[in-house]
């Protein structure tokens, strides 16, 4: 088990590291790096650490003009909507992510066999952010450009999926056991959509980390409809979101697809009794899958209680032995 976000805003020693300090500014000085990542994996004893960075990290050392603003998100100073924009993506190389490589190495070493999780964005998100000049809840300009420009959009889509595949290469080289795609708002999609327009892209991604000896995780939030697209793209495993019971998810993914998740990030603002109830009733659910990794339906919030995860870490933790 281990839980999206859970190096981040939930701990206080989080906070306290990252006063004064821009998010993408320690997203890029190894040493912060380490210190995040492995914040909770003390705190909490998780079976394994995910890679402290944000999803626009590559974007940003390729040169791009974007900030993450507090409560707001990734921002993109000058929206990419034509030809002209795309171009300026150019390919990422090693070189750019120096930090990455030296950051996973100092926490291969901290981590002591314990597995870290590598991490990058799924082309679909990246493209939103890249497009809507920031988060969306509608995603205007992304769907007005798939649907309206065919080719440009096939030629975002491959750019942004080169520099996807190398940001996880690099981290792979440098120790990382396990990779995850975050999609995050691919779900915004019909499954239609979805086939035609995303599913050729993150396949071209996962055939390619084939290669490595890394587990593939692939996840997206609202994404019930598109399990099986997801899962057919070539994951090893598919993250699932609190909306669908484990055991109707392990239904709609390929055969031999272990399943992510998923307990709602909002159950751990109940009453223990509660929160212990229905982790339960998620670890019982996911007996049907092939797999299964403890996790949260999506990321850990900001104001959980950091005693909570605790508790729930111990609880899985437990019930697993048994």
């Amino acid at each position: 088990m281990w839980f999206m976000r859970q190096a981040g805003r939930s701990l206080p020693e989080y906070r306290r590291v990252r006063a004064d300090v821009p998010m993408l500014e320690a997203c890029a000085r190894p040493d912060m790096i380490v210190e995040i990542t492995m914040q909770p994996v003390r705190r909490y004893d998780v079976d394994a650490a995910i890679y402290f960075s944000d999803i626009v990290v590559p974007l940003k050392a390729i040169g791009l003009d974007l900030d993450i603003k507090s409560g707001v998100g990734p921002v993109v100073a000058d929206p990419i909507r034509d030809a002209g924009g795309i171009a300026r993506l150019r390919e990422l190389e090693p070189g750019d992510v120096g930090y990455v490589t030296e950051a996973v190495g100092g926490l291969v070493e901290e981590l002591k066999g314990r597995p870290l999780v590598g991490f990058a964005g799924g082309p679909f998100t990246l493209a939103s952010y890249l497009i809507e000049g920031g988060p969306s809840k509608n995603h205007e300009h992304t769907k007005a450009l798939m649907y309206g420009e065919p080719k440009l959009w096939d030629d975002l889509m491959r750019r942004l999926s080169a520099i996807t595949l190398e940001f996880l290469k690099v981290q792979i080289a440098a120790g990382a056991s396990a990779v995850q795609l975050f999609d995050s708002w691919v779900g915004a999609l019909s499954a239609e959509d979805y086939r035609a327009s995303v599913l050729p892209h993150t396949s071209w991604i996962f055939e390619r980390l084939a290669e490595f000896d890394a587990p593939r995780i692939h996840f997206g939030v609202g994404t019930g409809e598109l399990l099986g697209l997801l899962s057919e793209a070539g994951a090893d495993v598919v993250g699932v979101d609190w909306r669908v019971p484990l055991d109707s998810a392990a239904q709609r993914v390929q055969p031999g697809t272990a399943l992510q998740g998923n307990l709602d990030p909002a159950a751990l603002f109940a009453p223990w009794d509660v929160v212990a109830e229905r982790t339960r009733d998620v670890l019982n659910r996911g007996r049907a899958a092939e797999g299964h990794i403890f996790n949260l339906g999506h990321g850990v919030l900001p104001t959980t209680d950091p005693d909570t995860l605790a508790r729930l870490t111990e609880l899985v933790h437990e019930e697993s032995e048994r």
